[in-house]
Parts: C-alpha cells; structure tokens; sequence
C-alpha cells in the first residue's frame, strides 16, 4: 500500500519526509532501577523507515548522533509508545525535549485517547494486518546479552515494518483493530489528521 504524505494543496507541492522508528535497548527497567530511568537503559539498536528514500536504516548505539539528525530532518516521526519510551531512552544522549520538539504522532498515544487504555503493538498488528511482532522486548535483551546484535537488528526491523504498516493502514482507512478482554476484534476510528502533526 503506497501512502503519499504531501502538504496541503495551498502550499507548494513537496513530499512529507516520514521517519518510523523503534529502539531496542541493552538493558531492562530492572537493571537500571525502574522505569523510572529510562535515560540509563543504552540503546542497542534503533531502526528507522525514511520516506525520502524508502529505506530501513540501521543504527547502533554509537550513531545515535546520526539517528538524532535524522529524526530532527523529519517532517513527521511516527513511533508506537515513542513519546514514553523511545524519547525517553534517547534523553541519556541529548539534553533536548524530543517529546516537544519532534513533530510526532506516536500510535499508541492516539489509540489510547479514543479508548481510554494502552494497547500493545502486537495487539493491533495481529487484529489490524494479520501480521504481529516476530519477538518480544525480553528476548530482545537476551539476545543483546548473548551478543547476537544480528537478530536484535532483525527483531526492531520487523518491529518498525509492524508500526509504518499500521499507520499506513490507520491513514487509509482511518480505523484500526486490537483484541478485545474475551479475544474479539475490536475497531477504533483514528481518523488522523497529519497536517495537525506535521513540522510546523
């Protein structure tokens, strides 16, 4: 499914340039003291889906200067619980407020104000496009544990492929799906309009 991100059509044509990311950290809430200190966890990897270019990009901890710029080039940053957690982690690299600064719609932000709860990603992956995640965060960090940076990359790829689909079909169909208490499928209108969240 093609979404094109354009501008309004009283401004000069020019294509939205959306990144879709996700980080995978290399340590727990547990070994840093609690969620409460997200800024200690150390990224891993964050990969990121660039809209100039269509391309995944790969970036370890030791780039996070280059995945900053990235995010900071956006017209829009899209991220599942990104507001409370991926920002959260990068703040033990940057002193800036992404949270208020980066033009950002972060899904699960916006699933949660219609229906009053969070829902996990692989909720409405599985209910919205029949695809879930290919792993969980727990593994993640096994697999950071035991070195195996290859499948920590492979895990936040399919995560970030997982998120973009979701929010592309969000766009088009301006609804989404996620298991109800008893297993049902459950829709949510998320009529979203993305001049409201564009880089001003």
């Amino acid at each position: 499914m093609e979404i094109s991100f354009d501008q309004a059509p009283s401004e000069p044509k020019r294509e939205k340039r959306v990144v879709v990311f996700d980080i995978e950290t290399r340590l727990s809430a547990d070994e840093v003291g609690g969620w409460g200190n997200k800024h200690l966890m150390r990224i891993a990897v964050t990969v990121a889906h660039d809209s100039a270019d269509g391309e995944f990009k790969v970036f370890y901890e030791e780039q996070t200067d280059a995945l900053l710029a990235l995010l900071k080039s956006a017209d829009l940053v899209v991220g599942y619980n990104s507001r409370k957690f991926d920002y959260d982690v990068l703040a033990g690299y940057t002193k800036e407020p992404l949270a208020s600064t980066l033009p950002t719609l972060d899904l699960m932000e916006e699933i949660e104000k219609r229906i009053g709860f969070r829902v996990k990603l692989d909720s409405v992956a599985q209910n919205t496009l029949g695809v879930g995640k290919s792993g969980d965060g727990l593994q993640s960090l096994k697999w950071v544990k035991e070195g195996k940076m290859d499948l920590v990359r492979d895990y936040c790829i399919q995560d970030v492929k997982v998120t973009l689909d979701v929010f592309k079909y969000a766009v088009a169909n301006k609804q989404i799906f996620y298991s109800g208490r008893k297993g049902e499928k459950v829709a949510v209108k998320l009529d979203l309009d993305l001049n409201k969240f564009y880089k001003k």
